[in-house]
């Protein structure tokens, strides 16, 4: 879950923040919960996770939408 928690954040940086952010940050809790043997990349997918909410909150506020575009 550490690991899917780690990949899952780094794609929401990229792609559907709105849904890989969140399930990002439970998985990272789980693994963490459970006393996972990879503890720092829970920790990372856990700060991916709440990145990806941050990047989607400041998509949001510059145009306020969800949908965001890199073209512009």
């Amino acid at each position: 879950m550490a690991v899917a928690s780690f990949v899952l954040g780094l794609l929401g940086l990229l792609v559907l923040n709105v849904f890989l952010g969140p399930v990002a940050i439970v998985l990272a809790g789980l693994a963490l919960l459970r006393g996972t043997g990879r503890r720092g990349r829970a920790l990372l997918g856990l700060g991916l996770g709440i990145a990806d909410l941050v990047v989607l909150a400041a998509f949001v506020t510059a145009d306020n939408t969800l949908s965001w575009s890199i073209a512009g």
